[in-house]
């Protein structure tokens, strides 16, 4: 199977971001993806691009936000990137911890770090990449 490659390109606003779910619809249909592992692309996609419109380009509209998936035989490989001025991973705040517990947001990385199967912050933390294992 040929490798299969995706992109989506987004303003940095709250409606742009609704545009995730039928851009994973489209690549689960074109590439047959299990139901399983497109639930996944599309939580932890819809997460990333909504951290990156919100906390990376700060709702300023001309900013975009770029989207790329990669479908490869045994792997889904995608990555968001916004054009703010960068993310420090190590200063997020754990949202397990009992005064997070109740907080609206901040489960997005969280959910990154324990749904993938690895992830990778780059080019100062204005992007990231995130790897989902496909069933054989």
């Amino acid at each position: 199977m040929s490798d299969n490659i995706f992109r989506l390109s987004l303003n940095s606003t709250y409606d742009e971001s609704e545009k995730v779910p039928d851009f994973v619809s489209d690549i689960q249909e074109e590439v047959n993806l299990d139901e399983e592992t497109t639930a996944s692309l599309m939580l932890l996609l819809s997460e990333a691009a909504t951290n990156a419109i919100v906390h990376g380009n700060k709702l300023v509209e001309s900013k975009l936000v770029e989207i790329e998936v990669k479908i490869e035989a045994d792997k889904v490989v995608s990555s968001v990137q916004d054009q703010g001025d960068g993310f420090k991973p190590k200063e997020t705040k754990d949202p397990l911890a009992e005064e997070n517990l109740l907080k609206a947001g901040g489960r997005g990385i969280f959910l990154i770090k324990e749904m993938s199967d690895s992830y990778e912050y780059s080019n100062g933390g204005r992007k990231i990449e995130f790897t989902i294992s496909r069933p054989a």
